[in-house]
């Protein structure tokens, strides 16, 4: 196949594999997050800790068998504890305002709704404000405390490093936590429409071990699922004609520069619309002036977030989880911390007063 040609439907594929899976499974991981303490309801929990078992096992895997190409290795992020901390924080308590995760809100794009793409340009602001706005000499800060572990203080913590064991005995205790908790949701049943949330869970994790392999192969590196830097790139893209990204390949098309997470991210609410058109669930939705407004606020909140703490629910909460950094786990129990404040707030509180 071409490579340029290979290049961008392999973005795309991905992509929107990623978007149908999502919108079937009315996938979010703010709802995820936010009905434990809302609702006392894990259903959708249960498919995103499904979703990243699967995905540790599968890009732990991949990575062994060298099949990454390039280092032949996961990039997992260096630990920036105060980044991952407020940053993680941060982009929580956005997700609530914009009614949608980083992922949420792109395959909700591709079912119609209008504030959906208020918060995906509200979640492109607040990344470009903190990378390079009047928010970049805060979010420089926040990075510049950065915590390496070794004799030679330069390895990335991990959390089978910063214990000296193999990587494999921290999956099976983890996936030994994991398992009992899943079955108690019933897994093996099927939905009435869409997918179960075990279905869901599984196929997300698969497509996020397909993310890594075409990343690593197509685009340069193993980058695997995320938004935040995508979203980004795909916008400097269309509106400068280059990405400006750090990712080793990048392809032309129509005079523009695009890297390869661009491309995947194009596909995501294109693969969600040919689910919702299929299920006859497309339809042009827009809400009072007062939600846009707020949805805006939200993913500009969530842009901040996501760039300080290094990635958004999918970046850090998923594709990095897997690879057992301790600075995506550590950011993602802090998109949780502040999913579950900002739910306290804006829902909780109210109803009880």
């Amino acid at each position: 196949m071409n490579s340029t040609l290979g290049f961008v439907l392999s973005g795309l594929i991905v992509g929107a594999l990623f978007g149908f899976v999502l919108q079937r499974g009315r996938y979010c991981v703010n709802t995820a997050f936010r009905d434990i303490i809302f609702i006392n309801d894990f259903t959708l929990f249960r498919a995103y800790i499904l979703g990243l078992l699967v995905l540790i096992i599968g890009a732990n895997f991949i990575e062994d068998m060298g099949w990454l190409g390039g280092s032949g290795e996961l990039y997992r992020q260096a630990f920036v504890p105060w980044a991952n901390v407020i940053g993680g924080y941060i982009f929580g308590m956005g997700i609530v305002l914009a009614g949608g995760c980083g992922s949420g809100i792109l395959y909700r794009v591709g079912e119609g709704l209008t504030a959906a793409i208020m918060a995906v340009f509200g979640f492109f602001f607040g990344i470009t404000t903190t990378r390079s706005g009047i928010l970049k000499p805060v979010d420089e800060l926040l990075k510049s405390t950065v915590v390496y572990i070794g004799p030679d203080k330069d390895i990335t913590p991990t959390l089978y490093n910063i214990i000296g064991v193999n990587k494999w005995i921290v999956i099976v205790v983890l996936a030994a936590v994991a398992i009992p908790f899943l079955l108690k949701g019933e897994p093996f049943k099927k939905a009435k429409k869409g997918y179960y949330w075990s279905t869901a869970g599984l196929l997300s994790g698969l497509v996020g071990v397909l993310a890594f392999w075409a990343s690593a192969y197509w685009g340069g590196n193993a980058r695997g699922l995320s938004f935040t830097g995508p979203l980004r790139e795909f916008f400097f893209a269309v509106a400068l004609g280059n990405s400006q990204t750090n990712q080793i390949a990048t392809n032309t098309l129509l005079g523009a520069n695009f890297s390869w997470s661009s491309l995947y991210v194009i596909g995501v609410p294109l693969g969600a619309y040919i689910s919702a058109r299929l299920l006859q669930e497309f339809k042009l939705k827009v809400p009072p002036a007062a939600e846009l407004m707020r949805v805006l606020l939200g993913g500009f909140v969530m842009g901040i977030g996501a760039q300080i703490g290094g990635g958004c629910n999918i970046g850090q909460g998923f594709t990095g989880a897997s690879t057992l950094a301790v600075s995506s786990w550590v950011t993602t129990i802090f998109i949780i911390l502040g999913n579950w404040t900002m739910v306290y707030f804006l829902l909780i509180k109210p109803m009880k007063e």
